[in-house]
Order: structure tokens, then sequence, then C-alpha cells
């Protein structure tokens, strides 16, 4: 896939994310509407970020193996919580209002949601920002937790950690629950808590059976048009999600990850804690050997929990 968005007979460019093409249909070549109602495309691109940049190198793959993961987490928690995918059929003949056969595979036609400015996190296990606030005072997003714990320590129970949406290129901010209350209002703010956490103990368990640890995710909700709360975006993904193998599992340290930790951790070195380029803000391009890693990583990650191949 090219870093740019790319035209898609049938469909109209809507919005490009850091990783993500959204198009609407092109109502005018399908007689005023789409036999699917109000529906959206939702294309994944093989871009990756990191440092809250998007990377000029591509993981080859990686929107396909997002893709086909969530479709399969969607299938988990459908009893859970009603999710936005209405088709992943492909097209017939250009313009039918399908998914374009370029696109097969890496592409779901939704259900446009209006979308709730919440990042719902859960954490079942101590790391990342979660740690960092914790070590700072004790608590995450004001969640008290117990002293002594440690980067990979399990919580006594999963907790809602919500941050607040960001423009790209920022970093979302972890906020309490009471500021998500008003902002969408407790009944809303509620809903999306007991969601979060019931989707990720759901999720936990299914992952603990085939040698995973859900360590923490995110999820992203909207409301359909009857105002009922639905499940949207990515689903419990290498990129929203923090799956660690129980078997390496050892807190007090870093836990080997199945996501873009590989690539991460290679910029890091090169650049130091981090940081961008000398000018900034370019991040440089990936050498092939972080590359085919961080792809093997994404494809066991989705083997091991299926027990399929692509």
């Amino acid at each position: 896939m090219s870093l740019s968005q790319p035209s898609l007979p049938g469909w109209q460019p809507w919005h490009s994310g850091k990783v993500r093409d959204l198009y609407l249909p092109d109502l005018a070549a399908l007689g005023g509407q789409h036999p699917l109602g109000d529906v959206v495309l939702v294309v994944a691109s093989d871009r990756v970020s990191a440092f809250d940049h998007v990377l000029p190198t591509e993981i080859p793959d990686k929107g396909v193996i997002l893709t086909q993961l969530s479709l399969w987490w969607f299938d988990q928690v459908a009893d859970v919580v009603p999710h936005h995918v209405l088709s992943v059929e492909p097209s017939a003949e250009p313009g039918d209002g399908l998914i374009p056969r370029e696109v097969a595979g890496r592409a779901m036609i939704c259900e446009r949601l209006t979308m709730l400015p919440v990042e719902c996190v859960a954490r079942g296990y101590l790391t990342g920002s979660g740690l960092a606030e914790y070590r700072a005072g004790g608590s995450v997003t004001g969640i008290t937790l117990p002293v002594g714990l440690v980067d990979g320590s399990r919580l006594p129970a999963p907790i809602f950690t919500p941050a607040m949406k960001a423009a790209v290129g920022e970093h979302d901010e972890n906020v309490p629950f009471s500021t998500v209350e008003a902002e969408i209002g407790s009944e809303d703010a509620q809903e999306l808590r007991d969601l979060t956490l019931a989707l990720y103990q759901r999720a936990e368990g299914i992952a603990r059976e085939r040698g995973i640890i859900l360590a923490d995710t995110k999820f992203e909700f909207g409301k359909r048009a009857s105002g009922r709360i639905a499940l949207g975006d990515e689903v419990l993904t290498s990129d929203s999600s923090r799956f660690w193998d129980a078997q390496l599992w050892h807190p007090g340290q870093a836990q080997p990850s199945f996501d873009k930790q590989i690539l991460r951790d290679w910029l890091a070195s090169r650049r130091g804690s981090g940081e961008l380029d000398a000018d900034g803000t370019t991040p440089p391009t990936l050498p092939e050997a972080v590359v085919e890693r961080t792809r093997e990583r994404y494809a066991e990650a989705y083997t091991r929990l299926t027990g399929l191949t692509l």
C-alpha cells in the first residue's frame, strides 16, 4: 500500500489517519444510496507509527493481519457488545459498493457511528504509561493501586483507565473517570467503563488459553442512530493491545511483546530516548531486518490467537 491514500472505484476519500484510510460511498454512482445504508469503508494500510509519528517505512501485510485479527475478535465478543462491521465481501465489479479487490482482506464496510471522544483503556497488568503514572504517585488515572508493584505486575483486578483522544502527532491524555463523565455524561461514561472491562475480561481469558497474556488494550465506541453504543475501529490487535508470551512473563522487567516494540527499540537506540532526528520532525527509514522481525511478530500473534495462518 502507498503512504498516500489510494483512489478506489466506487468510494470517495474521506479521512486518512496514522494507519487507516476512510472512504465514503460514491452515492452518485450508486443511485443515491448504498445498499447497506450509512456506511464507511475502513482500509488498514501497512503504515506504522511510533513515538506519535508515521514512519516512512511500511510493514508488509500489516494491514491484512490487523484487519483479519480484528474480524476474528469481533466474532468472539459479539455477544458482549454490538460492533460496526457490516460486510467484508469483495466487489464483483468495480463501483458496485462492495470492497474493491485491490484492498480486499484489509478492508471492512462498517456502519457509520458517532464516535465518542474517549480512548477506553483496560489494564490487567502494570506497564507503559500506567507504570509511569503509578511510579509518580501510586495511582493510575486516580485509581490507587497497592504498593510495591513493578513493571509487568498483575493487578488485583482489571482497571478502566481512560484517555482523551489527541490529534495526530500528539499524545492521548490519561484522565480520571470524572473527566469522562463531564465530557460525555455519567450514564454513557459508566456504560463505556462496564463494556470495556467486560470486553477485557472476555479477551483476557481467550488469550490466556492460547498462552498469551493480554496486558492491556484500548477500545473505541460510538453511537448508532438509535443511540445505542457499539464497538468501532479495530479491536484487540497488536496495535491496540499489549500481548505477552505467558511463558516468558517475569515481573520486574520489560516483557517481550507481540507488536512493534522491536522497531520502537531500534528507533530509541538510534536516536536516544525516543527522540526524533536532528530536525525534530523526520523519523528515519527502518532497516530491512527490523521490518521483517516486526512483521513476524504481528503474524505470530495472529496465528497463536486464532489458530489460523494467512
